[in-house]
């Protein structure tokens, strides 16, 4: 695998993404938005906790899941190869594409092949990363989504909020007034069963006459060809089995060795995203129809697809970015994301996971502000399913984001983009002063003695924070004062015994 070059222009979450500053200050004003997250987050977090009442049963899963992962990466090549060997036996075509535009196109190629004009889409991460809505619309193809909370950010003409509950910045008064907007003959209710009901109503009446039926894919087993598809509602099994042609889409990164190593993923994916002990339904995908079978598709195309994780791959440290299983949980443990919501981000993948996700998307020259949005508490890394050290590897892309031209090989697109030339000659004067113990202790003698010349506004620094104020005396002098005094004080002592 080698380390492919992504253009930010291919994607629209790159403009997004470089406008993360000014997207938190608005979202921070909204203070409803802010009482959606911090209910919706309070319930996910203890529904998780009540989950896993056996702390050593966790921590010993956690560390077998993230060996099983670890151990899946490192195959990672010749995984992808005996996967594909293994689904086309299994009669599932393989499509490669590097980057977003060739799985939109190779996606396109194939419903147009079946003159279709309708789709039904399941649950995607990845077809978000495409913007494979927006593709297939230019081309006058309807596609429709099916979850229900990705129906509902799209009759907003919004992305997914969060990877597993993409509607989760919304409440039932939002949501009520959305439909009676876009819903013909809708009764305007805010009883969450009869607005579910209401979207189960529309939805159903496209399966029945959809050409087309696009997924994602959980977990693919190189062992077997088989596609696993994790899901609540039912809407991913439809649009498997009523479409004639079904095609799934997924990184590259989702491939599993054995059919054994589903289960124990499998039980972290859904009590770390849901509480769930197990889904509602958990579809395996071996083959299209066969001679004697009553449902099922026609066709069942696999895509898979690269975009910047052949680069994260290349890295060894960086590599643990793709042992991600889309969970969630440290979106719902995270201060920083409860407070500003996911469309701040302006990322397909928002919170903690899309930090150190987005750079190897979009590049760091979009994303060089989600790097430093962490208050670096660990939340996100203590509750990780697989233990992804994601604290630690935000500090290496803020590394790489000031990284100089000399600095070592280049390791992703966008490296330095976020350097200047003030702050690196400012730590390059503060490396110096602290080299030199006359210059440290010089420049500590001026600092002290002229702090009242130090100004109030340092710029961002104190945008958020009080300037700091020095002290009369550095610590070192203090300390020798305090050492003279003290023989004079025994002296004194032992004359008057």
């Amino acid at each position: 695998m080698s380390v492919k070059s992504i253009d930010p222009n291919e994607s629209k979450y790159a403009a997004s993404a470089r406008n993360f500053r000014d997207n938190v200050t608005r979202y921070l004003a909204n203070e409803e938005l802010k009482n959606n997250f911090r209910g919706a987050m309070d319930y996910l977090m203890d529904k998780r906790k009540n989950s896993f009442p056996d702390a050593n049963e966790l921590e010993t899963l956690r560390e077998q899941c993230k060996l099983i992962k670890q151990r899946c990466l490192v195959k990672l090549p010749h995984l992808l190869e005996q996967l594909e060997v293994n689904l086309e036996a299994n009669g599932i075509k393989v499509h490669w594409a590097e980057t977003i535009n060739d799985a939109n196109e190779i996606i396109a190629q194939l419903i147009e092949n079946k003159k279709g004009k309708t789709v039904v889409k399941g649950k995607s991460m990845v077809s978000e990363e495409t913007a494979l809505n927006d593709y297939l619309e230019a081309r006058d193809i309807e596609c429709l989504e099916s979850d229900m909370g990705e129906y509902i950010v799209q009759l907003a003409d919004e992305h997914p909020s969060h990877i597993i509950m993409p509607a989760i910045h919304q409440n039932k008064k939002q949501v009520a007034d959305l439909f009676a907007d876009n819903i013909e003959g809708f009764d305007h209710t805010t009883d969450v069963d009869a607005l579910i009901g209401e979207g189960r109503r529309v939805l159903r009446e496209k399966f029945c006459h959809a050409d087309v039926g696009i997924t994602g894919v959980n977990f693919a087993v190189a062992e077997t060809g088989t596609l696993c598809l994790v899901e609540n509602e039912g809407n991913g099994r439809m649009c498997t089995t009523v479409p004639d042609l079904h095609i799934a889409i997924t990184g590259i990164e989702k491939v599993v060795e054995f059919l054994d190593d589903v289960p124990p993923l499998l039980s972290l994916l859904t009590r770390s995203a849901t509480g769930q002990i197990i889904s509602t339904y958990f579809n395996m995908i071996s083959s299209p129809r066969k001679n004697g079978e009553k449902d099922g598709p026609e066709e069942v195309h696999l895509v898979l697809l690269d975009n910047g994780r052949s680069q994260a791959f290349a890295d060894e440290e960086l590599r643990q970015t793709l042992q991600c299983i889309r969970c969630g949980a440290c979106m719902n443990h995270c201060p920083v994301y409860t407070r500003i919501g996911g469309h701040a981000y302006g990322t397909v993948y928002p919170g903690p996971i899309g930090k150190i996700v987005s750079p190897h998307m979009l590049g760091l020259e979009a994303t060089n502000n989600l790097p430093t949005a962490s208050s670096l508490c660990g939340a996100c890394g203590e509750v990780c399913p697989v233990k992804i050290p994601i604290p630690k590897l935000l500090l290496r892309l803020r590394t790489e984001s000031v990284k100089g031209k000399h600095d070592g090989p280049q390791i992703m697109k966008g490296e330095g983009s976020g350097r200047k030339s003030i702050e690196a000659s400012i730590w390059k004067g503060w490396s110096l002063m602290h080299k030199y113990a006359f210059i440290y202790n010089t420049s500590m003698w001026f600092a002290t003695r002229f702090r009242k010349l130090m100004p109030n506004n340092l710029g961002v620094w104190t945008s958020v924070r009080s300037a700091p104020k020095l002290a009369p005396k550095t610590l070192h002098e203090r300390v020798k004062a305090r050492n003279k005094k003290i023989p004079n004080k025994v002296a004194n002592n032992a004359g008057s015994k």
